[in-house]
């Protein structure tokens, strides 16, 4: 069964860093876009970034200028850069996986705070 596993995460203070990283553990990655997506409390899912099979990005205005998407095909992974976090940026983060099936990450708790 493929899955995706994400990994990293965790606090930071605002203006720090945090890397997201996603695994997909099937054989196909290279055909699907990968996204990443966040949920606040009380709030719906949220598209922050994607990137497709072939390579073109697409951010949330929210995000641009300080979050960048990466995919490596030769590891099967999607990492997302965060840089100067804000404290509204604080969400539990999940990665997507959208091709012949739609596949999702369990999710990981990032809190920007002091």
């Amino acid at each position: 069964q493929v899955q995706l596993v994400e990994s990293g995460g965790g606090l930071v203070q605002p203006g720090g860093s945090l890397r997201l990283s996603c695994a997909h553990s099937g054989s196909r990655f290279t055909i699907g876009a990968m996204g990443w997506y966040r949920q606040a409390p009380g709030k719906q899912r949220e598209l922050v970034a994607d990137v497709t099979s072939g390579g073109s990005t697409n951010y949330a205005d929210a995000v641009k200028g300080r979050f960048t998407i990466s995919r490596d095909n030769a590891k099967n992974t999607v990492a997302l850069q965060m840089n100067n976090l804000k404290p509204e940026d604080t969400a539990v983060y999940y990665c997507r996986y959208s091709a012949y099936i739609e596949l999702w990450g369990q999710g990981t708790q990032d809190t920007v705070s002091s």
